[in-house]
């Protein structure tokens, strides 16, 4: 066998790999060998393979009542990352202060591709059965931070993002281009996006972006029960947050670079 092939083969594991790791969902707990293969679409003889190789590696953990799960080394890893690292170290006492303040759930996102994807999340005994998660990713059309994120990239980002087909989260998430491309010019001018009932039922929350040299490197969030909170109410304190956390990470250059 040529080096070529050799190459070839090992690249091939490596995605089949990754897509085992990728067939687990916020939601899930733990998954038997069956739902792999079905999410996978690969043969299950090449997925219990792949899985005794990954639990030898502590990348996934099994439990014989209920199947496997991440493991603890999937966890190790995200900690070396770079943005989630320094973003987070940084922007964690605005955070708080902001969790502090009103007691509700704060998020920090950063845009990957037309995902907005969470980089740190601090909420109170409930999260208010928010689909997001530290790690996880959500469509940038059908959140608050990622329509902040998203209203200060530039205008081909934009176009992607707008011109994907984006699955609906629940019954009230908006996803028609002509009003999102309202609502993106509308967070350009005000700096702050707003989302009512798009991602949680009776849940909405406000968001601002972080903007490093003209450029948005993330976005926080403020998610509150609609009903009990009047939102613009809290904006000041969000686009204050963001701001701060703006201007921390403009005086280390290296930071912003990583970011």
């Amino acid at each position: 066998m040529t080096r070529n092939q050799l190459d070839r083969d090992a690249s091939n594991m490596l995605e089949k790999a990754l897509r085992i790791l990728q067939a687990f969902r916020p939601e899930d707990d733990h998954l038997r060998l069956v739902s792999l293969v079905e999410r996978t679409g690969m043969a299950k003889s090449t997925v219990h393979r792949l899985v005794t190789e990954l639990l030898d590696h502590g990348l996934l953990e099994h439990d014989d009542r209920r199947g496997y799960r991440p493991g603890i080394v999937l966890f190790e890893l995200s900690s070396l990352v770079p943005l989630s690292r320094h973003l987070r170290e940084e922007a964690l006492p605005f955070l708080q202060d902001l969790f502090v303040a009103t007691h509700q759930t704060v998020h920090l996102a950063v845009r990957e591709g037309n995902d907005s994807v969470y980089v740190e999340k601090i909420h109170g005994h409930s999260d208010l059965g928010l689909p997001s998660r530290v790690g996880g990713r959500l469509p940038l059309v059908c959140t608050g931070v990622g329509r902040a994120l998203l209203a200060f990239s530039e205008p081909e980002v934009q176009r992607r993002a707008l011109a994907r087909p984006t699955r609906r989260i629940i019954d009230g998430t908006v996803l028609d281009a002509g009003r999102l491309a309202l609502d993106l010019a509308e967070v350009r001018c005000t700096g702050l996006s707003y989302e009512r009932g798009e991602i949680a039922t009776g849940q909405g929350c406000i968001a601002s972006p972080v903007i490093v040299d003209r450029a948005p490197v993330a976005a926080i969030s403020l998610s509150v029960p609609i009903h009990h909170y009047n939102l613009p109410a809290l904006a000041g304190s969000v686009k204050k947050a963001a701001t701060n956390l703006a201007g921390k990470l403009a005086q280390a250059p290296a930071l912003g670079r990583a970011v």
